[in-house]
């Protein structure tokens, strides 16, 4: 591990002010070990790798020109920012990377005051930098810098675009630095990518305008209204030179590239030029994602998150899957190219996300009929409302962190007028190692106020199958599905499909002491540990009998069932993967009470606050919803002792 490694440069590095006292041209080899460090610690701790080997040369620069933590460094997403957490005094703490208690997977000013802002959801830096770089105006902090660093696939997203439309009209002194690696995760899509794909500027020019520019302005004739005239002018000329418009100048945002990413003296050198120019500029880099590791830069890809690897060969260290359940999103990418086969109205979108949801299995069949619309959540949302408003059916598959940001869409564009639009949310519930901004801990309770939903959750991957081939059906309005990351528990998964009624759950195990109600795959922990409970109180010579309901539907719950179990059973616990706030122990409080029923009712749940990161295991004992805490719950509920 890079703690127990010593490097000639890196290990004298605790802070960016131990790198600014090295000479310029010391920095090629700062660079060369801080890639090592990363791949030597990335390889047994897995994490986001061929992001952050991008960007390492970029991350010495921004240390090494600007007085950071005073000027303020904004990282959009944080998947490339292991460097910058190795060089702001993380690197001995570096192997607790995504682990319970550890550092955190994403920068956060929780974590560390060089952390400027919350990282995990693309396309922010842009806005928060802004107002950053605003708020430094008000309060008369000339001096500090603030730099936003944003990738080509989150320009993509609508709310870079809302940035740079403020930035354009509002005063600021705002840096983009646009890092061109032409990738998010998969590979970056839509006219945004073939624009930088296409945009060149001459650097010759570019020094040349600066020179100019700087004479002027010691002369005392450059002020802001000559200044936005010239810049106009300029940009008129070099457009009907080159053929070619400039997206960001056409917007007076002063406009640097594409340069060399990978040249850290250069970068250097255009960074110390551009730093105390007045007025909104992007730096444009091309850089290779994965740079450094061969087998990274050959398929970024694979390598964005590889798990552990060998560093030497570059062999990726997959366990054995044989015999395993399938992982969710496998069941779903197979199930839609299987659906789509006989439905030809069937559509499948995502955005950006169509290795991690397993759409890539019906874009590599179907290409016709599956879109990847890059980091738009809420446009994926409204263009399938579109579809579905012209007799398609769109099956629309979002994160469920990621569909936060799709909610007005959601409700707006779907909701209100029916339309059949299924939404799968993959990644919900607690999702492990990328922790709170990953989590899909709200959807059940952020979806359940909205009317003309249908929401739910399947235990296992044969119901993930007959509910999406229920919402394929005719005039299913608006169908939520959420499932989590990660494997089912059925190797013999791929069952014929049939519809369920909607609104309907099932009644998993008769009893008559304690009602346990489900939702979603921790069904099976409930399961279990309903065995374990029976089992213990037999020990004890005591006799329980513990009923087991799968509700399957949060909206429109089973009310039937509810009925049932709120004339049979005085004493309810609810069990869900999700927050308790709003969501499955919520609606049946709401019934109970509603109905007359007045039963004991334990809730348990995600709590009231944000979950860190760790394994799932470790957050479902950490939350209080393992197997442990479920039995330590029902021999609560029904007077077993614990010895």
């Amino acid at each position: 591990m890079s703690k127990e490694k010593t490097y000639k440069l890196l290990s004298g590095i605790n802070y960016p002010a131990d790198l600014r006292k090295l000479p310029v041209e010391k920095l090629p080899e700062v660079c060369q070990e801080l890639r090592q460090d990363i791949i030597d610690e990335l390889a047994d701790n897995p994490g986001h790798f061929a992001s952050s080997l991008g960007v390492v040369e970029l991350t010495v620069a921004l240390h090494y020109v600007f007085n950071t933590p005073y000027d303020r460094i904004v990282w959009d997403v944080g998947h490339q920012a292991y460097g910058h957490k190795i060089l702001t005094g993380r690197r001995e703490a570096f192997s607790t990377n995504r682990k319970l208690h550890g550092i955190r997977p994403f920068p956060s000013p929780s974590e560390s005051e060089y952390d400027t802002f919350t990282c995990g959801h693309a396309s922010n830096s842009i806005s928060a930098a802004l107002g950053m770089s605003v708020a430094s105006k008000l309060k008369g902090e000339t001096d500090r810098n603030v730099i936003a660093v944003i990738g080509d696939g989150s320009m993509s997203g609508g709310l870079a675009f809302e940035g740079l439309n403020n930035a354009s009209s509002t005063p600021n002194d705002l840096l983009i630095i646009l890092n061109d690696n032409n990738m998010s995760i998969d590979r970056s899509v839509g006219g945004m990518k073939h624009y930088l794909l296409q945009l060149h500027t001459s650097p010759w020019y570019n020094r040349m305008r600066f020179k100019v520019s700087q004479k002027l302005n010691s002369w005392g004739w450059l002020d802001d209204d000559r200044k936005k005239s010239i810049i106009r002018f300029n940009n008129s000329i070099k457009s009907l030179i080159s053929n070619q418009q400039n997206i960001f100048e056409g917007m007076n945002i002063r406009y640097f590239g594409p340069r060399d990413g990978h040249n850290v003296i250069e970068l250097v050198e255009v960074l110390q030029s551009i730093k105390n120019m007045k007025g909104p500029k992007l730096l444009h880099l091309h850089t290779i994602k994965g740079k450094g590791f061969k087998p990274a830069e050959e398929s970024a890809t694979e390598w964005h998150a590889p798990g552990k690897f060998d560093k030497e060969t570059g062999e990726r260290l997959k366990s054995d899957t044989n015999g395993l359940p399938p992982r969710f999103q496998d069941v779903f990418g197979h199930t839609i190219v299987e659906l789509a086969r006989k439905n030809d109205k069937i559509i499948g979108i995502t955005p950006a996300m169509p290795t991690g949801c397993s759409l890539n299995i019906m874009m590599q069949e179907m290409p016709e009929r599956a879109f990847d619309v890059g980091i738009a959540e809420g446009h994926a949302v409204t263009f399938s409302g579109g579809l579905a408003k012209d007799g398609m059916l769109p099956f629309c598959n979002i994160y469920s962190s990621f569909a936060q940001r799709a909610y007005d869409n959601i409700i707006h564009d779907v909701a209100i007028q029916k339309l059949n639009v299924v939404l799968c949310l993959d990644r919900a519930g607690l999702v492990g190692e990328d922790g709170a901004t990953h989590h899909g801990a709200f959807d059940l309770a952020y979806l359940r106020p909205i009317p003309n939903l249908t929401i739910a959750s399947p235990m296992n991957e044969h119901e993930l199958r007959h509910l999406m081939y229920t919402a394929q059906l005719p005039d299913k309005g608006p169908f939520v599905i959420r499932y989590p990351r990660g494997r089912g528990k059925l190797v013999d998964w791929k069952c014929p499909m049939q519809e369920i009624p909607v609104g309907t759950g099932r009644k998993l195990k008769a009893g008559h002491d304690l009602a346990i109600l489900t939702i979603g795959p921790i069904g099976y922990d409930a399961e279990t540990a309903i065995i374990r409970a029976e089992k213990k109180a037999k020990e004890q010579k005591k006799e329980i009998s513990i009923a087991h309901y799968d509700m399957r539907f949060l909206k429109p719950i089973d009310t039937t069932l509810l009925q049932e179990i709120g004339s049979e059973f005085d004493r309810i616990i609810t069990i869900e993967d999700g927050v308790l706030t709003g969501g499955l122990g919520s609606a049946v409080v709401e019934y109970m009470n509603e109905h007359g029923f007045k039963p004991q009712i334990v809730r348990m749940g995600l709590p009231d606050s944000f979950v860190e990161h760790g394994t799932v295991k470790e957050l479902y004992q950490l939350c209080g919803i393992d197997e442990e805490h479920i039995v330590a719950t029902i021999n609560a509920c029904c007077g077993i002792g614990t010895n």
